[in-house]
């Protein structure tokens, strides 16, 4: 069902009033927008909603991001260069071909963590494992599972891979919210979700490239069958 033809979601309003805000200045060029605290206390959302703005926002061209300083705006235009259609509309054979590209990401991202990860990326990585752990048959735990992915691309040292998966991350949230709640309904399958993770994680510690590039791609492929999607032939 295309967009015009079905309630807009919370994501949705929220970034069409920002991206107006934006357009009439009223945020102007080279302005910070409020935190995202700030913000999703302004609109009564949750933290990742207002991630999944500005995610899109930026994707979009109209604000720029840097750790420590927040979102600037950059343009009241969109700039946008790559980007997937709204998740709604994608079919079967679209979002194998998306699980696809993030199975290309994903294993070269695991793989260059593995080489250039440090104390720091271990034990960060470790303790989000450890909050997965104790959340297994938490349907919130989705968030968790992000971050866990989003934190070994941070380890790349590669600002690009750390976008574009944030990026992709963001797009495929409720995909992976609704498999997640999937998985905790059959008997073993979160156990084993985990037990994917602790994986990529040892593989990482280890500093073994081959190791967590093998343990990527099993992981999303593994997940590709949980959603039941089929590598375009």
């Amino acid at each position: 069902m295309h967009l015009a033809s079905r309630p807009l979601t919370l994501t949705e309003r929220v970034i069409q009033d920002l991206r107006s805000k934006i357009e009439r200045s009223v945020y102007a060029l080279g302005d910070r927008l409020p935190t995202g605290k700030q913000l999703a206390a302004e609109y009564g959302v949750s933290a990742m909603v207002i991630r999944e703005v500005t995610e899109h926002l930026r994707t979009q061209g109209y604000i720029e991001s840097r750790q420590g300083v927040g979102c600037t705006v950059r343009a009241r235009t969109s700039q946008a260069g790559f980007q997937l259609p709204p998740r709604q509309t994608l079919d079967a054979t679209e979002l194998a071909e998306v699980y696809e590209l993030r199975l290309d990401l994903e294993s070269a991202v695991a793989e260059l963590a593995a080489l250039r990860r440090d104390a720091r990326d271990v034990a960060e990585l470790g303790a989000i494992l450890l909050r997965l752990e104790r959340s297994l048959h938490d349907p919130r735990s989705t968030e968790a599972d992000a971050q866990f992915h989003l934190r070994i691309a941070a380890a790349t040292r590669n600002k690009y891979h750390q976008q574009l998966l944030q990026y992709l991350n963001t797009q495929l949230h409720e995909t992976v919210r609704v498999a997640r709640q999937n998985t905790m309904r059959q008997a073993g399958l979160p156990e084993q979700v985990h037990q994917e993770h602790v994986m990529l994680y040892d593989a990482i510690k280890a500093g073994d490239p081959v190791l967590a590039r093998a343990a990527a791609t099993s992981h999303l492929l593994r997940a590709m069958a949980r959603l039941d999607l089929r590598r375009p032939s």
